[in-house]
């Protein structure tokens, strides 16, 4: 099932090679094969030409996570909280915040 969405995606891709659904659902599928290096190429194309894609950010961070790369996580989670509070979307916002806390290490508990 898998392999048959992403072919269609790559149909898709050759008939609107710009449309930012189609590049995240690209990189999102490649991410849940674990194919990183083509999961980090889509997510990349959407932060370079589509910065307002708000969906990008949370998941190109939790990759930079996966991948150890904890300091990376949180640039991306900053630009996407910029991004998402310029868009208004409060939603993203918070799970952005809530990503960057827990990778800055900020989501401690009282005790």
């Amino acid at each position: 099932m898998s392999s048959t969405r992403l072919a269609k995606l790559l149909e898709f891709l050759e008939s609107e090679p710009n449309d930012p659904f189609i590049l995240y659902a690209l990189a999102t599928e490649y991410n849940n094969q674990n194919d990183a290096e083509k999961a980090y190429s889509f997510y990349l194309q959407l932060t370079d030409n589509h910065p307002d894609y708000v969906g990008t950010y949370y998941h190109l961070g939790k990759l930079y996570e996966k991948d150890g790369q904890k300091e990376k996580a949180i640039e991306v989670y900053q630009k996407g909280m910029v991004t998402a509070r310029n868009k208004r979307d409060m939603h993203a916002f918070s799970e952005l915040q809530g990503a960057y806390n827990t990778a800055a290490g900020l989501d401690y508990e009282d005790d």
